[in-house]
């Protein structure tokens, strides 16, 4: 009788901390040993001259969502979850959004049924809340984070969906009193609506103008109020999509004196620039998002601020339009930036380009790629007890790496539902080959195995980066009673 249901022999096995030449052994849907010369599998797969690295877990992808506008993105679970396994990914963390008007618990019971019939990878979900009112604060968003979605992502632009600061407060402490990390959407709302109204008045229409909008130091700004504010209430916050190197200095600093800062990038601004939205007619459209691309001295600020820890994740920010009239060309030819609606599809190349940028040249070693595309997300939103490493007892999510396959990326790759992708043409060296997800085969020789709902949901409760230093403001004396009333 087989001692494994399944032994990967022969790969050089990575995790953040260690690299090594074993054998992985997996009981069901999860890892059972470690080791050289394991006993026998009821399958075995030769992994030789490959890498063997923990499936890619991705905290930041909009899936089957109605966005700020309206417009339902162009994904549905099925097609962005294939996308994200062809690319290594075995975890994902997409979003329920509330709009505003919407009953909060209503969305989620929505939003897990599209998950469950769909989804080919397993999953979690964050709660967008656009609308705090006094129900949703204190009976919904308990409940809800007691069901396993702990934590909750917010606007500080877009009409639609930007909070105030006395609403982002009121949302920070409903995060402290009951254990949830809080993702901020940080950008300078009013800069950016002032820029967008004179650049139209001005006739300054073209995609390209969309970068001008979103001047950089709206983003600086933001990140200081927020943690301003989330340093007022003691509660951890994790600011999405940094763009710029003076973001990056703004989360160094406050992590420098102790505050609970979390950052992430994406392949966006580590690999695209403003001058790729400076394209004819509505070409640049391909690469509006928001925040848009920077420069290639932002580039390099955020690399070393990767390095340097002060960003931990690097997340796909997956928001997919087609390249068509029913999504960025949805106005006509003559749209202006503004109506072009924002984002762009990664789910599917976040971890190849990653892996060819930090381990095929040499910015980074293995293990550091690991970090930021598994281990750190899988840390930051409590999913770490299963995901993110490769571990006796840890969910057997695996990913075989040829680490010297060279492929150009191009449109007719693409298996979401966009059509294109933003990368085309660029060429990358290592490509994931074959992907387990919980001991489950999901892709082999990049033909998808996996059947819709496959997929299983987590439930997560906060881990230690999510939870308070236990330190009030210095604006108030704890031991006083009129303290402790107040938060």
């Amino acid at each position: 009788m087989a001692e494994f249901d399944l032994v990967i022999r022969g790969g050089r096995v990575a995790t953040a901390a260690d690299v090594m030449d074993c054998d992985v052994g997996i009981r069901g849907e999860t890892i059972a040993a470690l080791g050289q010369g394991l006993g026998a599998g009821e399958k075995e797969i030769d992994a030789t001259d490959h890498l063997v690295l923990p499936g890619g877990v991705d905290t930041h992808c909009h899936i089957e969502q109605l966005s700020a506008a309206g417009m339902m993105n162009a994904d549905t679970w099925e097609s962005a979850t294939r996308s994200a396994a062809l690319g290594g990914t075995t975890t994902v963390i997409p979003f329920a959004c509330q709009h505003r008007g919407m009953d909060l618990a209503e969305v989620a019971r929505d939003y897990h049924a599209l998950a469950a019939s769909g989804a080919l990878i397993d999953y979690a979900l964050h709660l967008i809340v656009t609308d705090p009112t006094q129900v949703c604060l204190t009976e919904q968003l308990p409940a809800l984070i007691r069901d396993g979605h702990a934590s909750i992502k917010v606007f500080m632009t877009y009409d639609p969906m930007r909070l105030s600061d006395e609403a982002l407060l009121d949302i920070l402490l409903a995060a402290r009193t009951h254990g949830a990390l809080v993702a901020v959407h940080a950008e300078n709302h009013g800069i950016i609506a002032w820029m967008v109204r004179r650049l139209l008045d001005r006739g300054y229409v073209a995609p390209k103008f969309h970068a001008v909008s979103h001047a950089r130091v709206s983003e600086a700004e933001a990140f200081i109020r927020l943690i301003a504010l989330a340093e007022l209430i003691d509660q951890p916050v994790i600011l999405y999509h940094v763009s710029t190197a003076e973001g990056a200095a703004v989360i160094r600093e406050a992590r420098g004196r102790g505050s609970k800062v979390y950052g992430e990038t994406c392949p966006q601004y580590l690999f695209l620039t403003a001058d790729d939205l400076d394209k004819p007619g509505l070409e640049g459209a391909r690469f509006c998002c928001s925040p848009p691309p920077r420069a290639e001295a932002d580039q390099e600020a955020l690399w070393r601020a990767l390095a340097l820890g002060d960003l931990q994740t690097v997340s796909s920010d997956h928001a997919p339009f087609a390249d068509d009239e029913a999504g960025k060309r949805h106005a006509g030819p003559g749209a202006t930036f503004k109506q072009i609606p924002n984002g762009l599809p990664g789910l599917h190349w976040r971890l190849p380009l990653l892996f060819d940028a930090m381990v095929s040249r040499g910015r980074a070693d293995l293990q550091a790629f690991v970090r930021v595309t598994a281990t750190e997300p899988a840390r930051l939103y409590g999913l770490d007890g299963r995901k993110g490493s490769i571990a006796v007892g840890k969910d057997a999510d695996l990913a075989i790496w040829d680490a010297a396959r060279r492929v150009t990326i191009s449109n007719e790759m693409v298996a979401d539902a966009t059509g294109y992708t933003p990368y085309a043409g660029m060429e990358v060296t290592g490509w994931p080959v074959t992907v387990f997800c919980r001991g489950q085969l999901v892709v082999a020789d990049g033909v998808v195995q996996a059947q819709p709902g496959s997929g299983s949901f987590l439930p997560r409760q906060a881990g230690p980066a999510a939870r308070p230093t236990g330190r009030l403001s210095a604006e108030f004396d704890p031991t006083q009673n009129f303290g402790a009333d107040l938060y």
